[in-house]
Protein backbone atom coordinates (compact mmCIF):
# COMPACT_ATOMS: atom_id res chain seq x y z
CA UNK A 1 0.00 0.00 0.00
CA UNK A 2 1.43 3.27 -1.15
CA UNK A 3 0.58 6.84 0.96
CA UNK A 4 -0.26 9.49 -0.53
CA UNK A 5 -0.73 13.12 0.83
CA UNK A 6 -2.40 15.96 -0.59
CA UNK A 7 -0.43 18.79 -1.74
CA UNK A 8 -2.55 21.94 -0.72
CA UNK A 9 -0.32 24.59 -2.64
CA UNK A 10 -1.84 22.70 -5.69
CA UNK A 11 -5.23 21.82 -4.69
CA UNK A 12 -8.41 23.64 -4.26
CA UNK A 13 -11.76 22.12 -2.79
CA UNK A 14 -14.68 24.43 -4.01
CA UNK A 15 -18.64 24.98 -4.61
CA UNK A 16 -21.26 26.82 -6.16
CA UNK A 17 -24.92 27.04 -4.60
CA UNK A 18 -27.47 28.83 -6.85
CA UNK A 19 -28.43 32.57 -5.49
CA UNK A 20 -31.93 34.01 -5.92
CA UNK A 21 -32.64 31.16 -8.71
CA UNK A 22 -30.59 33.50 -11.26
CA UNK A 23 -26.54 32.89 -10.99
CA UNK A 24 -24.48 30.86 -9.09
CA UNK A 25 -22.27 31.91 -6.06
CA UNK A 26 -19.39 30.30 -5.40
CA UNK A 27 -17.01 29.45 -2.36
CA UNK A 28 -13.84 27.27 -1.24
CA UNK A 29 -12.20 26.59 1.69
CA UNK A 30 -8.88 27.78 2.86
CA UNK A 31 -7.92 24.80 4.99
CA UNK A 32 -8.22 20.84 4.23
CA UNK A 33 -6.11 17.96 4.32
CA UNK A 34 -6.61 14.08 2.86
CA UNK A 35 -4.62 11.17 2.30
CA UNK A 36 -4.93 7.98 0.59
CA UNK A 37 -3.67 4.65 0.67
CA UNK A 38 -3.62 3.08 -2.70
CA UNK A 39 -3.01 -0.68 -3.66
CA UNK A 40 -1.36 0.68 -7.09
CA UNK A 41 -0.73 4.11 -8.74
CA UNK A 42 -4.18 3.88 -10.83
CA UNK A 43 -5.93 4.11 -7.24
CA UNK A 44 -8.56 1.37 -8.00
CA UNK A 45 -9.95 0.37 -4.33
CA UNK A 46 -7.97 3.27 -2.48
CA UNK A 47 -8.69 4.38 0.86
CA UNK A 48 -9.99 7.97 1.23
CA UNK A 49 -9.70 10.90 3.84
CA UNK A 50 -10.59 14.02 3.81
CA UNK A 51 -11.30 17.13 5.97
CA UNK A 52 -12.00 20.67 5.63
CA UNK A 53 -12.22 23.36 8.43
CA UNK A 54 -15.28 24.89 7.99
CA UNK A 55 -13.93 28.02 9.73
CA UNK A 56 -11.70 28.34 6.61
CA UNK A 57 -14.79 28.56 3.94
CA UNK A 58 -14.61 31.87 2.04
CA UNK A 59 -16.72 32.81 -0.48
CA UNK A 60 -15.58 36.81 -0.52
CA UNK A 61 -18.05 38.40 1.22
CA UNK A 62 -17.13 38.20 5.30
CA UNK A 63 -20.89 38.10 6.15
CA UNK A 64 -22.09 35.66 4.30
CA UNK A 65 -19.13 33.57 5.64
CA UNK A 66 -20.26 34.34 9.15
CA UNK A 67 -23.37 33.25 8.09
CA UNK A 68 -22.50 29.72 6.73
CA UNK A 69 -20.34 29.29 9.58
CA UNK A 70 -23.08 30.18 11.66
CA UNK A 71 -25.99 26.97 13.21
CA UNK A 72 -28.49 28.19 10.55
CA UNK A 73 -25.99 26.55 8.10
CA UNK A 74 -22.45 24.42 9.10
CA UNK A 75 -22.32 25.26 12.74
CA UNK A 76 -19.00 25.15 12.54
CA UNK A 77 -18.52 26.05 16.22
CA UNK A 78 -20.25 22.90 17.41
CA UNK A 79 -19.17 20.79 13.89
CA UNK A 80 -15.92 22.26 13.07
CA UNK A 81 -14.91 20.00 10.43
CA UNK A 82 -16.49 18.60 7.17
CA UNK A 83 -15.15 15.02 6.71
CA UNK A 84 -15.05 12.33 3.90
CA UNK A 85 -14.23 8.67 3.96
CA UNK A 86 -13.95 6.96 0.64
CA UNK A 87 -14.85 3.76 0.58
CA UNK A 88 -14.90 2.88 -2.74
CA UNK A 89 -13.14 3.59 -5.93
CA UNK A 90 -13.33 1.94 -9.06
CA UNK A 91 -11.44 4.97 -11.17
CA UNK A 92 -14.20 7.07 -12.46
CA UNK A 93 -17.00 6.90 -9.49
CA UNK A 94 -15.96 7.63 -5.46
CA UNK A 95 -18.00 6.79 -3.19
CA UNK A 96 -18.11 6.84 0.40
CA UNK A 97 -19.71 8.87 3.61
CA UNK A 98 -19.66 12.54 3.63
CA UNK A 99 -20.49 14.25 7.38
CA UNK A 100 -21.39 17.91 8.11
CA UNK A 101 -23.24 19.06 11.08
CA UNK A 102 -23.20 16.21 12.83
CA UNK A 103 -24.71 14.27 9.90
CA UNK A 104 -23.37 11.60 7.82
CA UNK A 105 -24.79 10.45 4.59
CA UNK A 106 -23.32 8.06 1.93
CA UNK A 107 -22.51 10.52 -1.67
CA UNK A 108 -21.26 9.33 -5.19
CA UNK A 109 -18.70 11.51 -6.67
CA UNK A 110 -17.07 11.90 -10.54
CA UNK A 111 -13.86 11.20 -10.98
CA UNK A 112 -11.44 12.41 -13.35
CA UNK A 113 -7.55 10.92 -13.12
CA UNK A 114 -4.82 13.00 -14.37
CA UNK A 115 -2.31 10.58 -14.21
CA UNK A 116 0.46 10.52 -12.05
CA UNK A 117 4.04 12.45 -13.29
CA UNK A 118 7.10 13.16 -11.65
CA UNK A 119 7.54 16.74 -10.13
CA UNK A 120 11.22 18.78 -11.36
CA UNK A 121 12.09 17.81 -7.97
CA UNK A 122 11.59 13.91 -8.03
CA UNK A 123 8.25 13.63 -6.20
CA UNK A 124 5.65 11.26 -7.61
CA UNK A 125 2.69 13.39 -8.08
CA UNK A 126 -0.96 12.03 -9.06
CA UNK A 127 -3.83 14.98 -9.66
CA UNK A 128 -7.56 13.95 -9.99
CA UNK A 129 -10.40 16.86 -10.62
CA UNK A 130 -13.86 15.55 -8.74
CA UNK A 131 -17.18 16.51 -9.37
CA UNK A 132 -20.82 15.88 -7.85
CA UNK A 133 -23.94 17.07 -6.29
CA UNK A 134 -25.39 17.36 -3.49
CA UNK A 135 -28.80 18.55 -1.27
CA UNK A 136 -27.52 20.21 1.52
CA UNK A 137 -31.27 19.52 3.38
CA UNK A 138 -29.62 15.99 3.13
CA UNK A 139 -27.47 17.57 6.17
CA UNK A 140 -29.75 19.41 8.19
CA UNK A 141 -29.04 22.51 6.08
CA UNK A 142 -32.59 24.02 6.05
CA UNK A 143 -32.09 27.55 6.11
CA UNK A 144 -33.64 29.99 3.54
CA UNK A 145 -35.69 32.48 2.14
CA UNK A 146 -39.11 32.70 0.22
CA UNK A 147 -38.77 35.13 -2.65
CA UNK A 148 -41.81 36.95 -3.47
CA UNK A 149 -41.29 35.45 -7.10
CA UNK A 150 -41.45 32.34 -5.81
CA UNK A 151 -38.37 30.74 -5.77
CA UNK A 152 -35.97 30.70 -3.13
CA UNK A 153 -32.96 32.49 -2.29
CA UNK A 154 -30.42 29.47 -1.82
CA UNK A 155 -30.92 26.51 -3.72
CA UNK A 156 -30.81 23.14 -2.23
CA UNK A 157 -28.51 21.53 -4.95
CA UNK A 158 -24.35 22.26 -4.25
CA UNK A 159 -22.35 21.52 -6.54
CA UNK A 160 -19.21 19.98 -5.68
CA UNK A 161 -15.75 20.86 -7.43
CA UNK A 162 -12.03 19.99 -6.48
CA UNK A 163 -8.91 19.99 -8.45
CA UNK A 164 -6.32 17.61 -6.28
CA UNK A 165 -3.02 17.05 -6.19
CA UNK A 166 -1.27 13.78 -3.97
CA UNK A 167 2.28 13.46 -3.18
CA UNK A 168 3.81 10.04 -2.91
CA UNK A 169 5.38 9.63 0.58
CA UNK A 170 8.19 7.43 0.47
Amino acid sequence: MAKWILDPAHSEIGFKVKHLMINNVKGHFRSFKSEVEAPSDDFKDAKINFSADLSSIDTGNEQRDGHLKSAEFFNAEKHPQLVFTGKKFDGSTLEGDLSIAGITKPVKLNVEFGGVAKDPWGNTKAGFTVTGKINRKDWGINWNATLETGGFLVSDEVVITAEVQYQKQA
